[in-house]
């Protein structure tokens, strides 16, 4: 096994998951890129070379989760981390208004496949004790009227610290990470005055590079503006 590490990272064609792809491999680790966009996907990982292999999939399908994994592992040896980055927002918020097939949807996206890669992870990472990543938001700690995307950011919330609790039973680590509003694909319009997709990658190279004695469960990020 190298000594180089290896972290997976969904949503990783664009956003928060492509900068934290690139802070990675500028760490000097390998990363594993999984998202449905084929060509950015594959793009990126030519730009970031050996250290980064593409695996282009739906997040929302267990099995390609788990054969993702299974060819990054084959690949570079282990797994050290993983990165549950994708999600979605709704175009039409609340819930009289809203439209419950796009809520299906987001669910599937913020919630199950959050939880396939959890389950897809844990194997590899309890061999290496290793390091769960989660992207919640600001918007999973506070209320906001009728906000059923900040509902799905609630389970994230909790289900960071119930797997904190769990994976230290083996020497695994969980982090949350809950950023206000980033500028990132995520919004149909550019928010130049809030965070960028640097500042959360940032936040998640921390977080994975602690020493074993420090435990990180959960960052918040907000934005000055």
């Amino acid at each position: 096994m190298s000594d180089a590490k290896t972290v997976f990272i969904t949503g990783a064609s664009t956003g928060i998951g492509e900068a934290t792809a690139r802070a990675m491999v500028a760490e000097g680790w390998r990363v594993g890129l999984m998202a449905r966009s084929r060509d950015k996907l594959q793009a990126l990982a030519q730009d970031l070379g050996d250290a980064a292999l593409a695996l282009p999939g739906d997040v929302t399908d267990l099995g390609a989760q788990q054969d993702a994994i299974a060819t990054l592992v084959a690949q570079f040896g282990r797994l050290d981390a993983s990165f549950a980055n994708a999600g979605k927002g709704l175009d039409t918020p609340g819930t009289e208004a809203g439209d419950p097939e796009e809520w299906r949807r987001m669910i599937d996206l913020n919630i199950m496949a959050l939880l396939y890669t959890t389950r897809a992870s844990i194997p590899e990472l309890r061999k290496t004790r290793g390091h769960l990543v989660l992207t919640g938001s600001v918007a999973g700690k506070v209320h906001i009227p009728g906000s059923i995307y900040g509902a799905s950011k609630w389970f994230v919330q909790g289900y960071a610290g119930n797997m904190a609790q769990e994976m230290r039973e083996w020497g695994g680590r969980c982090t949350l990470i809950a950023p206000g509003m980033v500028d990132t694909p995520f919004f149909a319009e550019p928010k130049p005055d809030k965070l960028k997709p640097e500042d959360i990658a940032e936040a998640v190279r921390f977080a994975l590079t602690r020493p074993e004695r420090a435990n990180l469960p959960e960052m918040v990020i907000m934005p000055t503006g």
